[in-house]
């Protein structure tokens, strides 16, 4: 574990959770792993597991809830309400994933709490923004894989599009909501004013397409089709190699003058069509299909040793149940065992990042819902009774 006695980035800062399912969650608590004071608000009677998540908290709650306190509100009763509003009162973000309509109902819109509490950062992570046709429809991880283009990739390979066996919109759109507000707080720290943040799935998983795939097509008039030709061909994938599946991605110049010299034919890279980068990704279909005729003649191992030797990147494909017992993941201890009050013994995967200064570690697990209720609002001035009658709702 990072010692804990180094302060996070975040410390004194405090974070409502006002989310649900898998994007505002993790942002909150990468947030918390900076050391921010993450409260998660959830409603009476909330399970402490997430859906599909098996029984008890599961691996996905007690990664997703860790470093956050809990508290149980029923925002549609009027204490709820009163509670909620000095919740927030006291915090400096507010991360909700609420639809507008659903925000407006329950009185707690951005425009509605920032005229009470103008220096909040106030951030709305929904499926589409707010200003577009779609602004009020539904969106979950796949419905954005498939409205943003990714989930049509696949069909330019297979001749079927497919979504990724990742819930990979909700990950990547929570590292879009951890850096909006970051510099929304550190605009904060410069001028004393917060803001409204809007996060949309929908036009953030467009832009993130775009990088690559835009290319020539963003000239006026345009200069090639749109898609990167590199990345859409059947022939980029994992290869069959003796022993396995491995990974082989020749890019450089010197590493296919590399490989194709080990095969005796090098003189490929004379022909026009393979003798510059930007010939080469143009028809780069036909090289990988050499990489897929040759790949079969050695061991992954075998592979992976001939690559290294000459800096070409590759590697063994691994199944998940051997990436948890990789030594490289064992000597870095990005897996690390630890003890839950409730759950017990359980593995907790720490932030990738290190820091020389400042800590992103585990400081609470992730608790029941509603754990810390009483704890939280006395702190904020509530009486027993007042207290008793808040939880009593439950």
């Amino acid at each position: 574990m990072q010692s804990q006695e180094l302060p996070g980035a975040l410390d004194g800062i405090r974070v409502i959770d006002l989310s649900t399912v898998l994007m505002g969650p993790l942002a909150c608590r990468m947030l918390g792993d900076h050391g921010a004071d993450v409260i998660q608000v959830v409603p009476p009677n909330t399970e402490p597991t997430i859906v599909g998540d098996g029984s008890g908290m599961g691996g996905i709650a007690l990664d997703l809830h860790r470093n956050k306190r809990s508290v149980h509100l029923d925002l549609k009763s009027d204490q709820g309400q009163t509670a909620l509003w000095d919740l927030i009162g006291s915090a400096d973000v507010l991360v909700t994933n609420m639809r507008a309509a659903a925000l407006d109902r329950l009185g707690i819109s951005a425009d509605a709490v920032r005229t009470r509490y103008p220096s909040l950062v106030y951030c709305l992570a929904n499926g589409y923004g707010a200003q577009g046709p779609y602004a009020q429809r539904a969106a979950y991880d796949d419905a954005i894989q498939a409205l943003s283009g990714f989930a049509a990739l696949s069909e330019e390979i297979s001749g079927t599009p497919a979504y990724a066996p990742s819930v990979i919109v909700d990950k990547t759109c929570a590292l879009v909501v951890v850096q909006a507000v970051m510099a929304a707080l550190l605009h904060r720290a410069n001028t004393g004013q917060g803001q409204t943040i809007n996060v949309p799935m929908f036009e953030s998983m467009v832009a993130l397409n775009l990088v690559e795939h835009y290319r020539g097509a963003a000239m006026i008039p345009p200069r090639g089709e749109i898609g990167y030709s590199r990345l859409l061909n059947p022939n980029r994938r994992p290869y069959k190699c003796a022993d396995g599946w491995v990974a082989i991605l020749p890019y450089t110049d010197r590493n296919w003058r590399d490989f194709l010299g080990s095969l005796g034919r090098e003189d490929i890279l004379e022909e026009q069509r393979f003798s510059t980068h930007s010939a080469r990704m143009a028809n780069v279909a036909e090289l990988y299909a050499i990489v897929a005729e040759v790949a079969p003649s050695k061991t992954c191992e075998e592979w992976v040793q001939f690559c290294d030797t000459h800096s070409i990147p590759c590697n063994p494909v691994l199944r998940l149940e051997e990436v948890v017992r990789d030594p490289h993941i064992a000597t870095v201890g990005l897996l690390q065992e630890t003890e839950h009050p409730i759950e017990g013994r359980y593995v907790t995967v720490r932030d990738p990042v290190t820091y020389e200064g400042m800590s992103s570690g585990l400081r609470r697990h992730a608790p029941v819902p509603g754990a810390h209720t009483r704890e939280v609002f006395q702190a904020l001035g509530w009486d027993d009774e007042a207290l008793d009658t808040l939880i009593g709702e439950r």
